[in-house]
């Protein structure tokens, strides 16, 4: 994969980029990036990026013409890439997007800084308006670090274990069940005896049903029951009366 960011201010991604998993990931070779300072494709003198927005109006708007000869400098014809805009008003970032995303060959992710986008950009130009939650950052930089490493840790090879990230909470539309290491026994809080038992068969039905209560008390909205398994529905059933024997008492 090959990732694209246009952005005014590519120094804030060298720690994230050259760090943990994404470093891996560029070593190994599973993603490769560039950095574009779109500032460097304006045509004033003045280097400006930004102007006055029509009709007035507080803040700055981003021009369009640096953008769009940012974004026509990588690409050729027959490379149809993703081309993401970071913005508030786009489409949350989900676990389903990020595997999406995964499958692509070539993403290109703008990052705006000032008040907005020429609404031109937005139209012409871009596929993809991503958000990674209902609050405004001041630019597009740290959103678009959110989605690189959501995206690239899918990579095939890059976590190492192919396990992981199927078994991520949403990959499965259910959070993840709890985790224990050793020592069994902390300061008198003990690791549940099933997972010292060796039977996976049990091992596995006490995640299930651990990932469904987890689900069910903190993420209700994401349990389809529809889609539940046999299994999965008894084991559901009873994570309700549980809870509901709970909250009578």
């Amino acid at each position: 994969m090959k990732i694209d960011y246009l952005t005014l201010f590519p120094e804030m991604f060298s720690g994230v980029l050259q760090s943990s998993i994404l470093k891996r990931a560029h070593d190994l070779g599973a993603f490769s990036y560039q950095l574009i300072d779109f500032r460097d494709f304006t045509t004033n003198k003045h280097n400006k990026v930004d102007d006055y927005p029509y009709g007035g109006g507080a803040g700055m708007v981003l021009q369009p013409q640096p953008i769009f000869d940012a974004v026509e400098s990588i690409t050729t014809e027959g490379n149809n890439p993703r081309v993401i805009l970071m913005c508030p008003q786009g489409e949350t970032l989900t676990q389903q997007k990020a595997e999406e995303l995964a499958e692509e060959d070539h993403l290109i992710i703008i990052c705006g800084h000032y008040e907005g986008y020429d609404e031109r950009i937005r139209t012409e130009l871009i596929t993809d308006e991503i958000s990674i939650g209902d609050y405004v950052l001041t630019g597009g930089e740290l959103g678009a670090m959110v989605v690189t490493d959501s995206v690239v840790r899918l990579l095939p090879g890059v976590l190492g274990n192919e396990k992981s990230a199927v078994e991520d909470s949403f990959s499965t539309h259910l959070l993840e069940h709890p985790h224990y290491t050793r020592p069994s026994d902390f300061r008198g809080h003990k690791v549940p005896d099933v997972l010292l038992s060796g039977n996976h068969q049990k091992i596995d039905e006490w995640r299930t049903y651990e990932s469904l209560k987890r689900t069910y008390e903190r993420r209700p909205e994401l349990i389809n029951e529809e889609k539940l398994s046999v299994k999965e529905k008894e084991l559901f059933q009873q994570v309700k009366n549980e809870i509901n024997l709970a909250s009578e008492d």
